[in-house]
């Protein structure tokens, strides 16, 4: 009799299987969906008319043209817009990549006064939200005489990315094996030499990670150099966009189109270096 009910039991198990791992199926898949919808109606927009993008709803162009694409670029002074924005983001990561990892380093590896509190303010730093420094910093940049020039944006980025630059390449240097560390004392480098020859050569994935978090953010950053430059020749391309939406009659296909135009540069990014940022993370995660 116990035979009978145990046979019985197992289908009823693996049929209720099935159905959870369909259901959970179906939900991932409507969550990506739902994920990627305004990426779709992005792209779809911008190969549609202005007329068409109000009536039709859906992410397929019913005719798709790329003359949006072609005026968006001419009407934005696309190239100008550009550059300003690899300015930004170029130097900003320069700078990122030249400062933290000395302090990643630092703190993995060597033993100094406060080291526990000063790393424990970096990490508080990240509890910090930045729309309450905004102020702070444009009146800092107004001091420093930087207003209107890059480096009213690049200089409060760069420190907005201490905290989590810092955390991750502490724990990726944490994770290199000390002995290395102890060779190289063995034959003579000084702490900077063991973290140029050593440390920095082996953390490519970590740098990576580090510079590709902080390019798009530098990137996308609207709002400091809306506050800080009023000339539209020194505009990047979010605050140029905004050109877009200050006419009465807003061309919503090349709104789209500039959106698109915008993001190309870092979906290529992460594809072209994705293996790296990939290793990187999950380095840091480990260490």
């Amino acid at each position: 009799m116990t035979t009978i009910k145990t046979r019985r039991a197992r289908p009823r198990k693996r049929f209720a299987s099935r159905v959870a791992a369909v259901l959970a199926i179906a939900a991932f898949a409507l969550y990506a969906l739902l994920s990627v919808y305004p990426f779709l109606t992005m792209v779809s927009g911008s190969l549609k008319t202005n007329t068409e993008v109000l009536t039709n709803p859906w992410p397929i162009p019913i005719n798709p043209t790329f003359d949006t694409l072609v005026d968006t670029w001419n009407a934005l002074d696309f190239p100008t817009l550009l550059v300003n924005s690899l300015i930004i983001a170029g130097l900003s990561c320069l700078l990122i990549l030249i400062i933290f990892p000395l302090a990643g380093y630092a703190f993995a590896v060597l033993d100094f006064p406060f080291k526990r509190v000063l790393f424990a303010i970096f990490v508080g730093a990240l509890f910090v939200p930045g729309v309450t420094v905004l102020l702070p910093i444009v009146i800092l940049d107004q001091q420093l005489g930087l207003l209107g020039t890059p480096w009213a944006v690049v200089l409060p980025i760069v420190n907005g990315a201490a905290p989590i630059a810092i955390i991750l390449l502490r724990a990726y240097f944490s994770s290199i094996p000390y002995e290395l560390h102890e060779a190289a004392v063995l034959d003579g480098c000084s702490p900077f030499g063991i973290y140029w020859r050593v440390y920095f050569p082996l953390s490519r994935s970590a740098l990576i990670t580090v510079t590709v978090l902080n390019f798009v953010a530098a990137w996308n950053e609207y709002v400091l150099p809306a506050l800080t430059n009023d000339d539209p020749s020194r505009y990047p391309l979010p605050v140029g966009l905004q050109a877009l939406l200050s006419s009465n009659v807003v061309q919503w296909n090349q709104v789209m189109a500039a959106s698109l135009l915008i993001v190309v540069p870092i979906i290529v990014l992460f594809v072209v270096l994705q293996r790296y940022f990939i290793n990187g993370l999950q380095g840091s995660v480990k260490g």
